[in-house]
């Protein structure tokens, strides 16, 4: 009987450390902060603030102060997870062989904030920033490094990214750019996201301003079409030099339509050359676009 009583007692004073133990561990959980991340998709936010802002997708027809939205994008953050901390600000841009622009170099000083770059192809397109997002989410969650991810995007591409996440047990929140007509934002990303939140023009207003387009003397001489047709093999020669044969074989089935954004560099870089404004000036471009598509046929 009394070695049963010693058993007991035993089996009681185990049973108190064990109860002791749980309870520091959970209040040291308690202690430890949640913690968010955002996640923004630069083409996402680029295509879809110009158009709401300044009416046009082409980021070279208007200037985004990135430090000023991307401070925004943290109090927005700051006040929908009160009660969290944030990890960071991971930005996921294209460039041309993954090297970075000036613009995305300045992005990547900031404090709080990670650039990843994907590809840039011929078309401006980008390619492997899904996959960035999806690794980069993927992990964070599954070493608990956040409780919570802001995803600013749109593509249908980023569901495997949200499934792969909350499958650790983190919160994806799908942050949106409210669109003039219609959605800009897959259905089946919305249906796989924890929540939705749009942010409208307001937000972006300070943050996006249309360029205006080059002043010239109203006395200047108008070049002749050839003139023009020889500034663009100019143009053409120097873009294939930096691009290389591989972003050309991606151009060529296009011909002879150039891609908008391709389009509106080659007419700035012109005009920049001509001093001379071809705005409106049908025959000219016809004629600068034949100077540009004639010396990349040489060339392949």
């Amino acid at each position: 009987m009394e070695a049963m009583n010693d058993d007991l007692a035993a089996l009681r004073a185990r049973i108190d450390r064990t109860n002791e133990l749980l309870t520091r561990m959970l209040a040291e959980v308690a202690k430890t902060p949640s913690t968010h991340a955002i996640f923004v998709d630069a083409g996402y936010l680029y295509a879809a603030t110009g158009r709401l802002v300044a009416g046009t997708e082409d980021r070279r027809a208007f200037d985004l102060d990135a430090e000023g939205l991307i401070e925004a994008l943290i109090d927005k953050a700051r006040q929908i997870f009160a009660d969290s901390r944030l990890l960071r600000v991971y930005w996921y841009d294209g460039a041309r062989r993954r090297i970075h622009t000036a613009e995305q170099q300045t992005i990547a000083e900031l404090p709080d904030v990670k650039v990843r770059l994907g590809n840039l192809n011929a078309n401006n397109q980008q390619k492997g920033v899904d996959s960035l997002i999806r690794t980069d989410l993927e992990s964070l969650a599954r070493h608990r490094a956040i409780s919570d991810a802001a995803l600013l995007g749109g593509d249908e591409d980023l569901v495997s990214a949200v499934e792969a996440a909350q499958g650790y047990g983190a919160r994806v929140h799908l942050w949106g750019i409210e669109a003039p007509e219609g959605r800009n934002q897959a259905e089946p990303l919305l249906w796989e996201v924890d929540s939705q939140r749009t942010l409208d023009l307001e937000f972006f207003k300070p943050y996006v301003s249309r360029r205006t387009a080059p002043a010239y003397e109203a006395g200047t001489t108008r070049p002749t079409r050839e003139d023009v047709r020889f500034v663009g093999a100019q143009i053409a020669a120097k873009w294939l030099s930096s691009r290389g044969r591989e972003a050309l074989v991606e151009l060529l089935p296009g011909h002879p339509y150039l891609p908008g954004s391709v389009d509106q560099d080659l007419l700035v870089e012109a005009e920049g050359m001509l001093q001379y404004s071809l705005r409106g000036q049908a025959d000219l471009r016809r004629a600068l676009r034949d100077g540009f598509w004639e010396h990349l046929q040489t060339q392949y």
